[in-house]
């Protein structure tokens, strides 16, 4: 069974991300809701049902109850790591696909910036391996193993940094709104080496929201609307470090997603087929990942291809146009909405400054966890 074709967008939100002190959750999850009513021409009380997610801003389905008053209708509150926005979104597309909901909403917001915290508090996944570890620690591994295997370096790290944070600069709602040099790059500060400073997305408060409904339904709300061609999660049975044959330079999570996608939308090519991808760049080196993990080059090219531009705005296949998470930044239960809403106006052409040209699908792809998690949606006219 496949969900192509089934459920329709038909409007979606999202506000600034950034340091948005002068917001609180309530006032994001409200602002990101109401561009989306607007844009799908419906009122509040039109949502037969709702999934909200957020890791560490909110509790159960009050979250989104509260703020924008919805009444006695089923509200689901969606964890699950970094994947959290994807799982959000996909739980709404079933619930709607089943005929159970005629119009949902699926909002993932995070207020992350008065947590406090240097970064998101992490679980405990094993007992001693995982004590004491963060988010750089964990990612900087792959990345010395990529550097020693296939003759990549920081430079290679550096052109992908550069690359969505000019594209952040086009975009009027990322957190980050200024280009970067290569040379910056390099002399900044090492978190966890080889990752500096500039290869570490950002700590970012911010709200996403989409509204969904049956594709036979969609043009009686918005003539603009886009389809669901797959959406799909994966999560993987361990820690994947833990598996003595684990190489570090793959996530299994990423390629199951994608291939379940692939199979549902026919798709042999990513690279010709796709005409974007918005993917999970918490850091410089798990974008380079993806793109072999997604098929968008072999297992070891990723380096030429980052060298040749191919990833590039204008390049063949345009990798986080609006800034990733890199620059537009990273309120985690936010991020994959904030992906699929790029998608969406691009297949719109209200993309602005960096809309591209003839956009016919885009693959968002968030990924979470170890990395243990990921969800994967394309959108497509």
């Amino acid at each position: 069974m496949s969900i192509k074709d089934k459920v329709a967008i038909i409007g979606m939100g999202c506000t600034k991300f950034g340091e948005n002190w002068d917001k609180s959750a309530d006032d994001m999850i409200i602002d990101a809701a109401y561009e989306a009513f607007e844009d799908a021409g419906i009122t509040p009380d039109a949502i037969d049902a709702a999934w909200v997610g957020t890791t560490t801003s909110g509790v159960a389905g009050s979250s989104l109850a509260n703020p924008l008053k919805l009444k006695d209708i089923p509200i689901t509150r969606v964890e699950n790591f970094c994947a959290t926005g994807l799982d959000a979104l996909r739980n709404a597309v079933y619930g709607v696909a089943c005929g159970e909901f005629d119009i949902a909403l699926a909002l993932g917001f995070e207020k992350l910036k008065d947590y406090g915290g240097r970064g998101l508090p992490l679980a405990r996944l094993h007992p001693t391996i995982t004590f004491g570890r963060t988010a750089p620690g964990m990612f900087s591994l792959p990345c010395a193993r990529y550097f020693e295997r296939y003759g990549a370096s920081k430079e290679t790290l550096a052109k992908i940094a550069v690359k969505n944070h000019k594209n952040g600069a086009l975009n009027p709602k990322a957190h980050f709104q200024r280009e970067i040099t290569i040379e910056q790059v390099m002399k900044a500060p090492i978190i966890a080496w080889p990752l500096g400073l500039f290869d570490c997305c950002p700590t970012t408060d911010g709200a996403a929201a989409a509204i969904i409904t049956r594709k036979e339904l969609a043009s009686k709300f918005n003539q603009d609307y886009a389809l669901i061609k797959a959406i799909t999660l994966a999560v993987d049975s361990m820690y994947p470090a833990l598996r003595p044959e684990h190489d570090f330079l793959h996530w299994p999570a990423t390629q199951a997603a994608c291939r379940k996608a692939y199979e549902q939308v026919g798709i042999t090519n990513p690279k010709k087929q796709l005409s974007l991808a918005e993917v999970h760049d918490c850091f410089t080196i798990t974008e380079l990942l993806i793109y072999e993990d997604m098929g968008l080059c072999e297992k070891g090219q990723a380096k030429e291809m980052v060298d040749a531009g191919v990833f590039e705005i204008n390049g063949e296949i345009p990798v986080n146009p609006d800034g990733g998470l890199k620059s537009f930044g990273h309120p985690v239960g936010a991020s994959g909405l904030r992906m699929v809403y790029e998608i969406y106006k691009q297949l719109q052409g209200k993309a602005g400054k960096r809309q591209l040209k003839n956009v016919e699908l885009g693959l968002a792809h968030n990924l979470g966890g170890p990395p243990q998690v990921c969800g994967v949606a394309i959108i497509g006219r």
